[in-house]
C-alpha cells in the first residue's frame, strides 16, 4: 500500500511516499500550481504515476486547536481531489510542519533557491511521516 502525502498550499504543493510497508515516509516532489483546479490536476496526476492507494492530505490549524482560515479551502481541495482520484483522503493536523521542515533545513544548512523547491516537499513528508507513526500496528 501506498500512502501519499500533501502539503498542499496556493503556489505550491508538497508531495511525499510511504514505502510499501508503510513504514516510511519521503519527499517526492514540489508541484508549481496556478489555482485550485491547476493544483487538482498536477496532484492527481502525481499520485496515479506513485501508485497511491490512500491519501494523507495536511489540514491547517491553529496553535489552539481550531481551524485555521485555510482549512475551508483545503476541505474544498480534498473534495475535488477525491473526486478526481477516487481514493480515500485523511485530513492530518499539520500544525508546526513547515516550521519543523524549516528547523531541520537550518540545521543541515540547506539555504539559498534550492530551499524554497523542497520546503513543501518535506512539509508533506513530515505529515505522512506522523500519521504513519501514529498509525503503526
Amino acid at each position: 500500500m501506498r500512502v501519499i502525502g500533501i502539503d498542499y498550499g496556493d503556489a505550491r504543493v508538497g508531495i511525499a511516499v510511504s514505502d510499501e510497508t508503510g513504514f516510511l515516509a519521503s519527499a517526492v516532489a514540489t508541484l508549481n500550481v496556478s489555482g485550485m483546479r491547476d493544483a487538482c490536476k498536477k496532484t492527481a496526476e502525481k499520485i496515479k504515476e506513485l501508485g497511491g492507494t490512500k491519501i494523507v492530505l495536511g489540514l491547517p490549524v491553529n496553535m489552539d486547536g481550531s481551524l485555521s482560515f485555510r482549512a475551508e479551502k483545503t476541505n474544498a481541495f480534498k473534495q475535488m481531489l477525491s473526486e478526481a482520484t477516487g481514493l480515500e483522503i485523511v485530513l492530518v493536523d499539520e500544525r508546526l510542519s513547515t516550521v519543523e521542515a524549516y528547523t531541520y533545513l537550518n540545521i543541515t544548512d540547506f539555504n539559498g533557491k534550492k530551499r524554497r523547491s523542497v520546503i513543501d516537499a518535506l512539509s508533506a513528508q513530515i505529515i505522512l511521516q506522523s500519521y504513519l507513526d501514529g498509525n503503526k500496528k
